[in-house]
């Protein structure tokens, strides 16, 4: 094949006696950059970032918790193949599960949000760009240890992938579909899509939320259609295609509920910008 993308022969890369894993290092680069734009976006609507940071801590541990129980409860299997007794805590050898980690991590924030006195629900919103950014940024942990990819291809955007790595019934393949590429492409586009609709429209929180759920799980539930890590299949269907397929279908029709047709909701008036310098006395009438 003339055209392919290489992987890396190992996650973890050492300077001097400093050994990092490059799993963890996207997640940490996934979290900044979610921390960040949430950040942007709270502070320009008049929050503060005490708030963010708070939310981000709490947000942010309970997430990987619920990330790794998803993973363990729904891939057994390849937690019992490490071999040691820490094998259910080794996030720094794959295996977290979004659905567990955004559920309990949006959870989590709510409750600190709630206890603060701010709106939950705007800060749903407020945090639904980042959520998606710290997805796709995290997918590039996957090209480090050389997993979750597709099926074998030809095309010139082929993964290749180690023998060691490769399933047992696609040893004579070498390049495979680089799903980690596919949904960082898909996530960072779609983070420009939250963004520009929540510029240019007016959205009754948390709308914004359950229109990046569905958006998130549009390509997911294609995506799994191309996997071939190790699942448990119902129908014919990897797990979290159906996982995927149900969160599709509920926040798209939430979504369409809730912003257009929901009845005694307000929707949310955009903030003007709050003039500087002296005020100015506005004439009651029309000069004439």
């Amino acid at each position: 094949m003339l055209l392919s993308i290489p992987s890396p022969h190992t996650g973890v890369v050492h300077i001097g006696p400093l050994v990092l894993h490059m799993y963890g290092l996207m997640l940490l680069a996934a979290i900044a950059a979610c921390i960040w734009l949430t950040g942007v976006r709270w502070v320009r609507r008049g929050g503060d970032w005490d708030l963010i940071f708070r939310v981000a801590v709490w947000g942010v541990a309970f997430g990987i918790v619920g990330a790794r129980a998803y993973h363990d409860l729904t891939s057994w299997s390849e937690v019992k193949a490490i071999h040691h007794w820490w094998a259910p805590f080794a996030v720094w050898k794959g295996g977290l599960g979004v659905w567990g980690g955004i559920f309990l991590g949006s959870l989590a924030g709510a409750v600190i949000v709630r206890r603060s006195g701010a709106s939950a629900l705007r800060m749903l919103d407020a945090a639904a760009p980042g959520l998606l950014l710290a997805q796709g940024i995290g997918r590039l942990g996957n090209w480090w240890n050389q997993e979750l990819f597709g099926k074998p291809t030809s095309l010139p955007w082929g993964l290749k992938i180690d023998e060691a790595h490769r399933p047992a019934q696609y040893l004579s393949s070498a390049t495979f579909h680089p799903t980690f590429l596919y949904e960082f492409a898909w996530d960072t586009l779609m983070v420009g899509v939250l963004l520009l609709v929540d510029r240019r429209f007016r959205i009754r929180r948390p709308a914004l939320f359950a229109l990046y759920a569905a958006l998130y799980t549009a390509f997911r539930t294609y995506e799994e259609t191309l996997r071939i890590d190790p699942s448990k299949h119902y129908a014919g269907q990897r797990l979290n295609f159906w996982v995927s397929l149900g969160v599709f279908v509920a926040s798209s029709a939430f979504f369409v509920w809730w912003q257009f047709v929901r009845r005694g909701g307000k929707t949310p008036k955009r903030a003007r910008p709050v003039p500087s310098g002296p005020k100015m006395a506005v004439p009651k009438s029309r000069p004439r």
